[in-house]
């Protein structure tokens, strides 16, 4: 009997997984940009990832943390320690 197979083609991450850097990015490409991320940091199985999105007008951070708060991998969401990037980075700690 001939068998079937599935092959699952998926863009390579740039960088590392634990960290995602959206300073200068529009919101709708930001946010695209997270859920991408969220899926691969957990098929990575990392369990934090720092988004990087700098202060500038605070939309980005919002928009972000508006996100995270409604995305079913997420558990919670914070800002950095001053000394970690304080309010311009924010803190997703993912689903087990």
């Amino acid at each position: 009997t001939p068998s079937a197979h599935v092959v699952i083609h998926t863009d390579e991450p740039r960088g590392s997984l634990d960290e995602l850097n959206l300073v200068g990015s529009r919101v709708d490409e930001a946010l695209s940009r997270v859920e991408k991320h969220l899926d691969q940091a957990l098929m990575g199985q990392l369990r934090h990832v720092r988004i990087i999105h700098g202060h500038g007008t605070g939309q980005l951070r919002r928009a972000i943390g508006g996100f995270l708060k409604t995305h079913p991998l997420v558990r919670r969401s914070y800002v950095a320690e001053p000394d970690s990037g304080g309010s311009g980075v924010t803190i997703a700690e993912l689903e087990d």
